[in-house]
């Protein structure tokens, strides 16, 4: 049975409406797994059995009368502690929310239920989602699947790892500043962030709702498309016979080419197979996407201080100091040049849709670096200050310019490129991301 724990979504759906595999045994071998793992703490804040089980044993009702409500009906996923689980502790990774318990689900976790999806628990994150590194001393930080003593990538730091280490067959995140797409390149994972508001954020506690997106962290991109669709109440994107034949992509400069070493001989190695798959590639540079990273990140800082202002002031010391200093940069922008920047952002948005529209799809490294030492990030002020702002520097772009944005693994470890769509083209930039996976297997 180990072999269900590495095995994808999609594939373990499949199994499931044959009869191969039984959801109840299928749940229970997962919710075993993660209470033997020797980091099962460190990824999982909290698993939900009672749930789990019944929920997998309406699954197997279902399979056996022959009417599965979908692919994934069945299939055992983990949840970041952001989402609101009705009765179920929800504290985003702070103990300013320490033993705070919702009344109902989050929308997309209720319609996931309704999906036939099996909630395996919650996992581990950043603290209130305000870091790409993973760091949580407050709580638990994850071990990197490639070396425990690395960090994991943030904020949906236990939704990969829980993937990673085959204690889940998929994960649900979010992403303000790369937080789905951090944690999967540095886990070898494929992350999915959507277009910003295509999905509900109904019970998903904030940190910047202007930003705020969720996702979900996968094996493959089918199990990526499967699960957008099944949380946007949507039929899932048909990725069958996509190709990069005839296709036109932007690499985006300096974004690309002053990165470190391994992930940009990585990134390049993935750029190649993917011309040799019948792509064209160029590069260049857009002054809008340097306007906006240069001018415009104080907009993440206000809002992040502005939502959570009272809680933090309240009892500062109960925050990791870092993250509290992250939050109250925010604490000097004014109201007047918080509006001017999201008008000027605005303008740089569309700026940035005509000087890509002639382009199928833009293409940076996911990350500019690989996964620092965790032990180090503790201890290194200024490590950690440093290793948080590249880290964060490619993710950035696509949350910035509003896009929709999939990271797919290169195949060296750590490592992965990003393929960005505009706006509201989720299923085009799915069946891309598809194509480009064939490239890179």
């Amino acid at each position: 049975m180990t072999e269900w724990h590495t095995a994808s979504a999609s594939d373990l759906g499949r199994e499931i409406g044959t009869g191969a595999i039984d959801p109840v045994e299928l749940t229970q071998s997962f919710l075993s797994a993660i209470d033997a793992h020797p980091y099962g703490d460190r990824i999982y804040a909290r698993t939900t059995p009672e749930r789990a089980l019944a929920e997998a044993e309406a699954a197997r009702t279902r399979a056996q009368n022959g009417v599965r409500r979908g692919l994934l009906d069945g299939v055992p996923i983990s949840w970041k502690d952001l989402f609101d689980t009705a009765g179920v502790v929800t504290e985003a990774g702070s103990k300013l929310l320490s033993g705070r318990v919702p009344q109902n689900d989050a929308v997309v976790l209720a319609r996931s239920t309704r999906a036939g999806l099996v909630c395996l628990g919650k996992t581990h994150m950043t603290e209130l989602a305000f870091s790409g590194l993973g760091i949580n001393p407050s709580t638990a930080t994850p071990p990197n699947v490639n070396d425990p003593e690395l960090a994991p990538g943030g904020s949906s730091s236990g939704a990969a790892t829980s993937v990673g280490y085959g204690l889940a067959a998929a994960g649900i995140g979010s992403d303000t500043g790369g937080s789905i797409r951090l944690p999967s390149v540095w886990n070898d994972l494929v992350g999915f962030k959507p277009t910003h508001g295509r999905l509900p954020l109904d019970g998903v506690v904030p940190l910047c709702e202007s930003f705020d997106t969720v996702g979900p962290l996968c094996r493959t991109v089918e199990d990526c498309a499967g699960l957008f669709a099944v949380m946007d109440g949507t039929k899932a994107p048909d990725l069958v016979g996509a190709t990069l034949s005839g296709k036109r992509f932007l690499v985006l400069d300096p974004y690309a080419s002053d990165v470190r070493e391994a992930p940009g001989a990585a990134f390049q190695s993935a750029v190649s197979r993917m011309a040799q798959a019948g792509a064209t590639i160029e590069t260049g540079r857009i002054a809008a996407v340097d306007e906006a990273m240069n001018t415009t990140l104080s907009l993440y800082t206000a809002e992040a201080y502005g939502t959570w202002r009272d809680e933090i002031e309240a009892a500062p010391e109960k925050m990791y100091d870092r993250i509290l200093d992250r939050f109250r940069q925010g604490r000097s922008v004014m109201a007047a040049d918080f509006v001017a920047l999201w008008q000027r952002l605005r303008q740089l948005r569309q700026d940035y849709l005509r000087a890509t529209g002639g382009y199928d799809a833009v293409l940076i490294p996911t990350a500019a670096n690989l996964p620092p030492d965790a032990a180090r990030l503790m201890s290194d002020d200024d490590y950690f200050v440093t290793e948080n702002l590249l880290t964060l520097r490619n993710t950035r772009v696509g949350n910035l310019m509003g896009v929709c944005a999939v990271t797919l693994p290169t195949g060296i470890p750590s490592t992965g490129i990003m393929v960005m769509c505009p706006p509201g083209d989720d299923a085009r930039l799915l069946r891309i991301a598809a194509a480009a996976e064939q490239a890179l297997a």
